[in-house]
C-alpha cells in the first residue's frame, strides 16, 4: 500500500478565533469610550492617544481581515508526497526531492517548527519571497543558513511534527537531527 499525501490547511478554529478576539478588541475598547467619554481621546490628528488607538484598531482590522481570509482558503498549504513538498502560503512552490537536501524540526520557543534545507539553485530558482520582518508569515528564512526554510505551523490543522513524520515516510533518508 502506497504511503497517504500528507496535507496542511489553514486551521478554521485558530484563523475564525484570531479574527474573532481581534474584532473583539476593537469593539471593547470602542465601548469603553462610549461609556466614559471623558477618558476618549479627541478625533485629531494631534492627540497622540487618538493616534495611538487608531494605529492599533488598523493592526487589529488587518487581523481581523487576515483570519478572514484564512479561514475561508482550504488550499492546502504544505503538500508533502511521493513528489516532494509544495508550500503555499502564497507562492505555491513545489520542490522535489531532489531539490531538498535535509529536513529537522527545530525548537523555536517552545514550539517545534520544521526546516527544510534546500539546495542551492533550487533555492534561488523557487523565489520564495522570504522576509524576517514579516510576523506573520509561516515561510521564514533562518540567520546563518541562506537556503533554509523554517516551515512555522502557527494556524496550520497540521503540526510540525506530524510534518517530519510523513517525510519519514516518503524519504527518511533526508530527516536530520
Amino acid at each position: 500500500m502506497a504511503a497517504q499525501p500528507m496535507t496542511a490547511r489553514y486551521s478554521t478554529l485558530h484563523n475564525a478565533s484570531m479574527a474573532a478576539v481581534s474584532l473583539g478588541m476593537i469593539v471593547v475598547a470602542i465601548v469603553h469610550f462610549m461609556n466614559n467619554p471623558t477618558n476618549a481621546p479627541t478625533l485629531s490628528l494631534n492627540d497622540p492617544r487618538f493616534v495611538l488607538f487608531f494605529m492599533m484598531a488598523m493592526a487589529m482590522l488587518y487581523y481581523v481581515g487576515l483570519g478572514i481570509s484564512r479561514t475561508r482558503n482550504r488550499e492546502p498549504q504544505v503538500v508533502i508526497d511521493q513528489d516532494g513538498i509544495r508550500l503555499g502560503f502564497g507562492r505555491d512552490r513545489g520542490f522535489t526531492w531532489d531539490d531538498i537536501v535535509w529536513v529537522r524540526l527545530r525548537r523555536l520557543a517552545l514550539r517545534p517548527q520544521l526546516e527544510i534545507g534546500l539546495a542551492d539553485q533550487a533555492f534561488i530558482t523557487g523565489n520564495l519571497r522570504l522576509s524576517m520582518w514579516s510576523f506573520d508569515d509561516s515561510l521564514r528564512p533562518v540567520r546563518g543558513q541562506p537556503t533554509t526554510v523554517l516551515v512555522r505551523d502557527n494556524g496550520l490543522d497540521t503540526k510540525a511534527a506530524a510534518m517530519l513524520d510523513a517525510v519519514k515516510t516518503f524519504r527518511p533518508d533526508l530527516v536530520k537531527s
